[in-house]
């Protein structure tokens, strides 16, 4: 049967000689894998692989079959089509992290309306945003670990639950301020970080995902990460 949903594009992994599997967060079935069939080849029309590249807002009219892990497209089609992100670099650096991650820690689960919401809202700021979004994914991976099931109360339970996992983090007055900010304010929310406190924040934070979820592993786009924004 077919069903509409509005999805978040993560990755996508080649498939065949012209077909792809993108994995796929959607609004009504959670995490989900489709295979796209004919748009690898010169006359895919449209370019369509692009609405598959990470962080890209679709809706779409699909066939979802409880009892298997892959599934197809009827119909897709971006809901909002990108101005900056994907050229502007900090951006698209913050956007790589943040899909790395994303990829690393949604699993195939029910569907979260709120943290599909969640998502769709970040996204949005991201791509919006002129100024004042240089901790966005500071402060994204703080609220997104709620979803997950282990956000701290206060940057002082973030410190202590990573003293007890043997990792020296000791945060100074700046930095305490800003976690705390990041966990109560908007995503967007205006915060003073030195280069070099951001970047131990941004460590700090990935280690604290590495306690909690085991499949997080080594993040490879951290380095490119600290070098364009710091």
């Amino acid at each position: 049967m077919l069903q509409k949903t509005r999805g978040l594009a993560l990755s996508y992994l080649r498939y065949r000689e012209t077909s792809i599997i993108a994995r796929i967060y959607t609004e009504e079935f959670g995490l989900q894998s489709y295979i796209v069939n004919s748009v690898r080849t010169a006359r895919s029309k449209n370019n369509k692989i692009a609405l598959f590249q990470p962080l890209t807002l679709l809706d779409m009219v699909v066939y979802n079959k409880h009892d298997r892990d892959l599934h197809r497209l009827s119909e897709v089609k971006t809901s909002y089509p990108f101005q900056s992100l994907p050229f502007e670099v900090a951006k698209s650096t913050i956007a790589m992290f943040v899909t790395e991650m994303l990829n690393k820690v949604l699993k195939e689960e029910a569907s979260s309306p709120m943290l599909f919401k969640f998502l769709v809202d970040s996204v949005l700021f991201l791509e919006e945003a002129r100024t004042n979004y240089e901790n966005f994914h500071l402060a994204f991976l703080l609220k997104l670990s709620f979803f997950l099931g282990f956000g701290p109360e206060s940057a002082r339970e973030f410190d202590d639950q990573l003293r007890e996992n043997s990792y020296p983090f000791l945060p100074d007055n700046e930095m305490e301020t800003a976690l705390n900010i990041m966990l109560r304010q908007p995503v967007g929310t205006p915060i003073k970080l030195q280069r070099s406190a951001r970047n131990e924040l941004l460590d700090a934070l990935v280690a604290y995902y590495q306690i909690h979820i085991d499949s997080v592993g080594e993040v490879k786009s951290l380095p490119v990460l600290r070098e364009v924004l710091g």
